[in-house]
């Protein structure tokens, strides 16, 4: 019997190395772990399994590989079978990989490739989805074929906001279950063992790839790292680490640089295959910022860590369609979490019951696939009004709000829109 893991970042796999301590996934069994790389160029990218970091988490599997030498030149991030290959590519993955009867498949962001082409080739066995960070409290990001969901089973996610649960698939009866954070801590403590050494830092920069989504220009997006980079500076810290997101590229990198030489600040680069977590780790910063990283969820929650948030009303505003699957981090992270002004002071957020506001969010997002939180969002936006997390065209389809069309026609119009997926996926 074989179980097949799928990670594409070294925070997936070492929230699966979590899972998998913590006994989620039994004893015995043969484990085979598929990795990938799903930046804009894979080929000048480090493979999961050759990152530093990496060697303390390979002792849980029995054996890996790669999806992009399995299917190169193709990007694992573009590529999926068409419906009448599937059966004959089924058969060739099966031998690729070395697969024999499959007992389970774990995979992350089941909604799009590469995950969601694994889970079309790798059949006739039951899926567990593991979170993709704060992604995990929003509603699915597309609509699953029912080949896929029917078999799905739960969904394993780390308590990264005590008391809200978990949105991702939830519309088809799958079950959240919690990663052991003291796992996951000891696995982070075991990865830090073997990072690059990294020079201390007061305070740390997470980095997105907000432009990569075409949520802001490339240009707005280092505006608002060095935005980030003078406000520590007006708290008064003159080392600052930043840590770039995997695919984001070195532009950033370079541009900032640039900015902290003019700014006197003494700027360290965290490598690109270090998790934010093991930055955390090692160097215990005095203050963590960013737009709306997991990171900054985890800083807080797991290593007690001052964090703060910066930029989100912008992401929150140029956030594309409604439903993107970046608004319910985004609104997680501005809700909760402190704020950071350009003065470097700390604004503390409005107080807020964050499951009340997650489920209107999510309703508005995907209304037709959790018409039970219709209830919620009403109420809501009956007490607290549709300020910051709202677009009143959304409400108004919706009838939510003043002039918008009936709520039947809006549920029509969804039906319509989730048909029309369903008979494209």
């Amino acid at each position: 019997m074989t179980r097949v893991f799928y990670a594409s970042t070294l925070f997936g796999a070492m929230s699966l190395a979590a899972a998998i301590d913590a006994g989620r996934f039994g004893e015995g069994g043969r484990r085979v772990l598929v990795v990938s790389t799903n930046t804009l160029v894979p080929e000048v990218s480090t493979p999961l399994d050759q990152t530093p970091g990496f060697a303390a988490l390979r002792s849980r599997f029995d054996g890996v590989r790669s999806w992009n030498e399995l299917i190169a030149p193709l990007h694992p991030s573009d590529w999926k079978a068409r419906v009448i290959e599937v059966p004959m590519i089924s058969r060739l993955v099966s031998e690729a990989l070395g697969l024999d009867r499959v007992e389970e498949l774990v995979v992350e962001s089941i909604a799009v490739p590469p995950a969601r082409t694994i889970a079309g080739l790798v059949r006739d066995c039951p899926i567990t989805v593991y979170s993709d960070g704060l992604m995990s409290y929003g509603p699915t990001r597309d609509p699953l074929p029912a080949e896929i969901f029917r078999r799905v089973t739960r969904l394993l996610h780390l308590d990264l906001v005590p008391g809200l649960t978990p949105l991702l698939l939830s519309e088809h009866g799958v079950r959240p279950e919690l990663i052991d954070s003291d796992a996951f801590l000891e696995v982070v403590n075991q990865v830090a063992v073997t990072a690059p050494d990294m020079l201390a830092g007061e305070a740390v920069i997470l980095g997105q790839y907000l432009s990569s989504l075409d949520i802001v220009t490339p240009e707005q997006e280092h505006e608002l790292h060095e935005a980030m980079l003078r406000a520590l500076v007006a708290r008064g810290h003159r080392s600052v680490v930043f840590k770039p997101h995997p695919a984001a590229g070195s532009r950033h990198t370079r541009l900032l640089r640039a900015s902290a030489q003019e700014l006197g600040v003494r700027l360290v680069v965290a490598g690109e295959s270090v998790p934010a977590e093991v930055v955390f780790s090692a160097l215990r910063p005095e203050l963590v910022v960013g737009c709306f990283s997991t990171g900054l969820v985890t800083a807080s929650r797991y290593f007690g860590l001052r964090v703060a948030s910066y930029g989100t009303p912008l992401v929150l505003e140029r956030l594309t369609p409604y439903e993107n699957s970046n608004r319910i981090p985004a609104t997680i992270i501005d809700a909760l979490l402190p704020r950071l002004s350009q003065a470097g002071e700390l604004e503390t957020p409005p107080a807020v019951e964050i499951s009340e506001l997650a489920g209107a969010v999510g309703y508005c997002m995907q209304s037709e696939a959790y018409p039970e939180l219709r209830p919620v969002a009403e109420a809501y936006l009956s007490e607290h009004g549709t300020e910051r997390y709202f677009k009143r065209q959304r409400l108004g389809a919706l009838g939510l709000a003043p002039g918008g069309r009936a709520a039947g026609d809006a549920g029509a119009l969804a039906r319509l829109r989730r048909r029309l997926a369903r008979s494209l996926s």
